[in-house]
């Protein structure tokens, strides 16, 4: 039999950590439930309404207080993810206490938000504050923050980013289209995140909202060429009346009482997402006065004939499945308001779009520019975490060479040594690997591995126990690719 290929092994090691990952984490939802009871206090899911808490061990520091700031902090609360420390050198803390209170778009937090001790508390939760205007002097690691949030909109390249890990942090996410930092948009292209990267971007509020349409759209009758326009809300960026603004005339005036024409990257950008686009599409945006909500105009020539009803059905199933919750559908006769504060990445209008011929279609889109995104960097954050970890439980593995006996990990403190040895190639789709288990270390994960390994399936490999036999501390796994 032939040795395994070591990027199969690879493949295979992730898989294997993802999942004792999973299996683990309902125990640890049950200790943090009991910990709650013991010590009276409610556990977080009964503060604010929350998801699973999936960032685990992993805190969120966040610079710049602005729109995207603060709403990054709100969808942070929404989901149970944990933020520790905010830096703003522009907003004082009762000032932040106040702006993050009251909101004249998505309305007041009806959480407690108070400035106590020189921190600010929202819900019991202590966030260290910060007020510097070098982001190379923010001391995260004291205030525990490891990933970091880089909304000021002015830290945009990688090396500006990078400024942050002289404080202490682990990673850094810019909550706008980098020049030079790699691009996800979760939903289209996020999978694509590897543990070695340190700074990469969550591109637009646009291109996150325009991507999974374009994805759909390709994927299912693939887009020859295609014009798009962004009808956006306006943004602080923009003048209250007319003022100066050099690089941009038309941006100098009024917002609340124009249209006012303007470029956009963000078409562009859907190329670096998803490569197969590169150079296929280009366009516009158009900032009117509305204070949130922005829409899509997809215009495009495809690849295949088809019709308007398939065209829905595809987007529908999309919404329904692999991108449920990224995006949306609708069919109902909505207007920009009936978006405010959706989580959704992007909501297809299927009754505004039309079709000219089998193959020539204009699409329409909504979106929440501020909120959504905001829970799209969330989102982006959360799978960073999940590869991280994975990827730090891999690097505590060691693949062996050498033939292995039982006894001979004893003494090991690695939790799991993959025996590169002992593991064979069957067929091109059919492998066994065989792993040695250090049980003191893998207590945890030995409760659960029958009810949440077995069978699991997977987009790329299905997994299955073959044999568990914690008394000799050795584990086969076999995977059928």
């Amino acid at each position: 039999m032939a040795a395994l290929d070591p990027a199969l092994l690879q493949t295979i090691k992730t898989v294997v950590s993802e999942e004792v990952n999973r299996a683990v984490e309902p125990l640890r939802q049950e200790l943090n439930r009991l910990r709650s009871k013991v010590s009276g206090q409610k556990p977080a899911s009964e503060i604010v309404p929350v998801s699973v808490n999936k960032m685990g061990q992993h805190n969120i520091g966040i610079n710049g207080f602005g729109r995207i700031g603060r709403l990054v902090l709100r969808c942070a609360l929404l989901k149970g993810v944990k933020v520790v420390a905010v830096n703003d050198p522009f907003i004082d803390l009762d000032y932040m206490v106040y702006m993050f209170k009251y909101d004249s778009t998505h309305g007041r937090y009806h959480g407690d938000v108070k400035a106590e001790n020189g921190k600010l508390v929202i819900d019991g939760h202590i966030i260290t504050v910060f007020n510097e205007r070098d982001p190379a002097n923010i001391q995260w690691g004291s205030a525990g923050a490891e990933y970091i949030v880089e909304s000021t909109g002015v830290f945009t390249s990688t090396e500006k980013a990078s400024a942050h890990f002289k404080g202490g942090a682990k990673k850094v996410v810019i909550s706008a289209p980098s020049p030079d930092a790699p691009m996800f948009v979760v939903g289209v292209n996020h999978e694509k995140y590897t543990a070695d990267l340190k700074v990469v971007s969550n591109a637009s509020c646009t291109t996150n909202c325009l991507a999974p349409l374009a994805k759909v759209m390709n994927d299912k009758f693939g887009i020859v060429e295609g014009l798009m326009t962004t009808i956006h809300a306006f943004t602080a960026t923009q003048k209250v009346v007319d003022g100066p603004s050099s690089k941009d005339w038309r941006g100098g005036r009024t917002a609340g009482t124009n249209i006012i024409p303007s470029s956009t990257g963000a078409a562009k950008a859907v190329g670096k997402v998803i490569p197969e686009l590169n150079g296929k599409l280009t366009g516009m945006a158009f900032r009117v006065p509305v204070p949130d909500v922005s829409v899509v105009d997809l215009t495009c020539r495809l690849a295949k004939e088809t019709t308007y009803d398939e065209i829905k059905k595809a987007i529908k199933h999309a919404s329904e499945n692999e991108m449920k919750g990224i995006f949306g559908y609708t069919e109902d006769a909505v207007v920009s308001t009936d978006f405010v504060s959706d989580q959704r990445s992007s909501i297809f209008d299927a009754s505004a779009g039309i079709q000219l011929s089998p193959t020539f279609v204009k699409l329409v889109t909504w979106y929440d520019n501020e909120f959504g995104y905001s829970c799209r960097v969330i989102d982006l954050l959360n799978h960073m975490q999940k590869v991280d970890v994975a990827q730090s439980k891999i690097s505590n593995y060691i693949v062996s060479e050498n033939s292995k006996a039982s006894h001979q990990g004893n003494s090991d403190e690695r939790s799991c040594t993959f025996d590169a040895a002992a593991g064979v190639k069957v067929t091109p789709t059919f492998v066994k690997l065989v792993a040695w288990i250090n049980r003191s270390l893998c207590g945890e994960a030995k409760n659960c591995l029958d009810n949440y390994l077995t069978g699991t399936s997977q987009t790329y490999a299905e997994l299955l126990i073959e044999k568990i036999c914690f008394r000799k501390e050795n584990v086969e796994v076999t995977l059928k690719i």
